[in-house]
């Protein structure tokens, strides 16, 4: 692997996991020096993680690690909606209605994870990823799914934001339930319409955390 490749995915997946948080300077020769490059592969890298809106430029300081701000997050939720929408379309049209039949009773069952006095959130998570998996592989569009994948690095940073509160994720296993059903019995409307639900509502919930740490650090 180049090392500007090496460079950016080091640096991608220190910013989608929390561990370079938003206002972070990246600055080149902390940087190159942590991650054992030299200076001209990683701006290749922080030049990629830019054109991804992972980071960004600010006068005087180089390049700092992105934010995420309300308008952000209502702006990804906004191309979002147009993207699962129509994959959800497209699975119902596409896909194996017996593997989403499967995927709506798993998560019609996940209450049971999500009660637990410890829930299993990395279980549930992983039913959610595979239901993902699933839209991807029946919508069989490449370019679609290019863009759904360049979105989902954004949604993992907005995730942390959510701070799994207990009662969202109860109803969010029930909104993809529905997701899941609706891409089995083929209804290409009622799938796009309850992911449509389930984007409003995901997107609602983050907005009231995000208000509410706003007013409490201020």
């Amino acid at each position: 692997m180049r090392a500007s490749e090496r460079a950016y995915w080091a640096l991608r997946e220190d910013i989608v996991e929390w561990r370079l948080p938003p206002g972070t300077v990246l600055a080149e020769v902390e940087q190159a020096e942590r991650l054992g490059v030299s200076r001209t592969p990683l701006r290749e890298a922080l030049g990629r993680l830019t054109a991804e809106g992972l980071a960004a430029p600010h006068t005087g300081r180089g390049v700092v690690v992105a934010d995420i701000s309300l308008e952000n997050i209502t702006e990804i939720f906004e191309l979002r909606s147009a993207l699962e929408c129509q994959a959800a379309s497209l699975a119902a049209r596409r896909g194996d209605r017996t593997v989403f039949g499967k995927l709506q009773q798993e998560f019609s069952s996940a209450a049971e994870l999500l009660r637990r006095d410890d829930p299993a959130l990395h279980d549930y998570y992983q039913l959610v990823a595979r239901l993902d998996s699933a839209i991807d592989e029946a919508i069989r569009n490449p370019y679609l799914l290019q863009a759904l994948s360049n979105l989902r690095v954004h949604l993992v940073r907005i995730r942390r934001l959510a701070k799994d509160n207990p009662l969202r994720l109860l109803a969010a296993a029930t909104e993809h339930a529905n997701i899941a059903g609706a891409i089995a019995a083929g209804d290409s409307q009622l799938a796009a319409a309850a992911t449509a639900v389930h984007l409003h509502q995901s997107l609602e919930h983050l907005k009231s955390t995000q208000q509410t740490a706003e007013r409490t650090a201020s």
